[in-house]
């Protein structure tokens, strides 16, 4: 396992001072491609200095410094980001952190009741929001009265703006980019909710340098050699073209935010699918043949199965595709090996990271060596014992739990005994601990088992979801696969699988659970298999438990 990396260094950084030397290193390379847009580093600076002087001019900023605050408390005003992929967004986050305003992620799909919790929970005093939001939005501002600035993005919804907003090109339009009196601070918030999936939202509260730091750039992972000054930034941008970089998810996912920082930082160029509000598999293939990618960014077999059956169809030319990078949900061996014959060449990236921990380990799989589960840590991944006690060392391989060290979030907002539990002190250092259980092997790889929250007990026996559902999603019949447990009074727990058929293909529950019982002990099997025509997911494509345990409650027998 390799040792913690210095988390100190004699600089810290704001995101908004690394992107204006980068903007001021290479001021015409593309930044963003979205559509018929193209804007290039300099661009995006200069916009996102239009937008921070519009908040600055209505009051918002920081009001209480971070040394006055406890890890789980704010003094910035926060600025959520309800919008579809755009340069909209990247602009809104730069425009934000330059005003020491903030910025949070806002799930656009979420329904009345989740959008009010969220507004109400973050305590939001400005929103950016997508005209195609505006009625969601009108249906729960009366419940919000400290949301005072709205800024609203026009699209193609036809939608008005709302009493009081503010059209987004319009404040481009008429605020200056001159600075404001205003200094970023490396103490100054980003903010990311989870995704509920198994619980309500939380906004995590990370240091601008730290999550800098952890997943924007500004440290090499593996070899925990960290940027220490603006110089080195720009040596490194002006030394090559920059990747260019297709992320798929939504932006309110982390991963997707953080590779839009890294592209901030390290001078990438991102491309955006012109299809916002779902996954168009064509438009994505398109794209890639007219932009020519060195890297698509996707989530799981939600998202690479359509995906792998439009590049099955040969119609287009994707063969730039150098990386395959997967991140925040399973993607099975078999979509994986669909996915590299159609692009041999290629290496599939699993990443792990969680809001709570930023980028974590990576596992490479590449034709004829395909697999899953384990994985190569960074220099701050660790495994913690069952305890919590101690870092494990090789050859302690009892179930343990996968930890973050270094840079690491404040906090959980509002919730104090929250932040004390997933972000532990342990022999004098700081821990995060999001939930995943994980065993430390001898050679210092580490065995992903799944999410301790969705575990499921059965007959005193844990099973981890997660390889019941890789289990049963390797049958060439499955398009979609959710695991969960409903109460038994046998077993206590019994296991559910909830099933999506691809395409045209039929299966028997039967078919499928004796598939699964080749790969997997007969106690982890399934007792009921539901299917069901589609399988509920976030829209960046990962597994609403939730969900699932509400669809598994009060079937089957024991």
């Amino acid at each position: 396992m390799p040792e913690s990396a210095t988390t100190t260094t004699t600089r810290e950084f704001t995101v908004p001072e690394v992107a204006d030397a980068v903007a001021a290193a290479i001021p015409d390379r593309e930044l963003i491609a979205f559509r018929s847009r193209r804007l290039t580093t300099s661009q995006i600076a200069d916009r996102s200095k239009r937008l921070a002087s519009y908040l600055h001019s209505q009051g918002l900023g920081a009001h209480t410094e971070r040394s006055e605050l406890a890890g789980h408390e704010v003094g910035q005003d926060l600025l959520g980001i309800y919008a579809y992929n755009g340069n909209e967004y990247v602009e809104t986050m730069l425009g934000a952190f330059r005003a020491r305003v903030a910025p949070f992620n806002v799930n656009y799909r979420y329904v009345k009741n989740e959008l009010h919790y969220l507004l109400t929970d973050s305590g939001a005093t400005a929103l950016v929001y997508n005209a195609a939001f505006a009625p969601q939005l009108a249906e729960v501002l009366p419940e919000l009265p400290n949301l005072r600035v709205l800024i609203q993005i026009a699209d193609d919804s036809g939608n008005e703006l709302l009493e009081g907003a503010v059209d987004y090109e319009e404040i481009i339009a008429t605020h200056s980019a001159a600075p404001i009196p205003v200094t970023p601070s490396p103490d100054d918030l980003y903010v990311l909710y989870t995704g509920g999936t198994t619980g309500m939202p939380k906004g995590v509260l990370w240091r601008q340098h730290d999550i800098y730091m952890a997943g924007g750039g500004g440290r090499d992972v593996y070899s925990g050699e960290l940027t220490t000054s603006l110089d080195q930034v720009t040596e490194r941008v002006t030394a090559g073209e920059g990747l260019k970089v297709f992320v798929l998810p939504p932006l309110i996912h982390g991963a997707a935010q953080w590779a839009i920082m890294t592209a901030l930082t390290s001078g990438q160029t991102v491309l955006l699918s012109p299809v916002v509000e779902r996954l168009d598999a064509e438009a994505v293939a398109q794209t890639i043949e007219a932009e020519k990618p060195m890297v698509l960014m996707m989530v799981g077999d939600a998202i690479a199965r359509p995906l792998v059956t439009a590049f099955e169809r040969g119609e287009w030319d994707i063969s730039s595709i150098a990386v395959l990078a997967n991140g925040g949900a399973v993607l099975s061996p078999t979509v994986k090996e669909r996915l590299l014959a159609v692009l041999p060449h290629a290496i599939i990236l699993d990443g792990v990271g969680s809001s709570e921990t930023g980028t974590q380990m990576t596992h490479v799989s590449s034709t004829g060596a395909v697999s899953t589960g384990i994985f190569n840590p960074g220099s701050n991944t660790c495994v913690l014992t069952d305890d919590i006690g101690a870092i494990a060392q090789p050859g302690h391989d009892d179930l343990g739990w996968l930890a973050q060290r270094g840079f690491v979030p404040l906090g959980y907002k509002g919730d104090a005994a929250k932040t004390a539990k997933t972000f532990p002190v342990v022999n004098g250092e700081r821990f995060s601990l999001p939930g995943d259980r994980a065993q430390l092997l001898d050679d210092g790889t580490i065995h992903l088992l799944g999410r301790d929250s969705v575990t499921i007990n059965s007959g005193g026996e844990k099973i981890f979801v997660e390889e019941v559902e890789m289990a049963i999603a390797t049958h060439p019949a499955v398009g979609d696969v959710l695991v969960a447990g409903r109460p038994s009074d046998k077993w206590g727990e019994a296991v559910v699988a909830i099933v999506e058929l691809a395409d045209g293909a039929d299966a028997s529950a039967d078919e499928l659970i004796e598939h699964a019982a080749q790969s997997i002990a007969r106690y982890k099997l399934p007792k009921t298999i539901l299917f069901r025509t589609a399988i509920q997911r976030s829209p960046v494509g990962k597994a609403d438990y939730r969900w699932a345990r509400e669809q598994a409650a009060g079937v089957g027998t024991d």
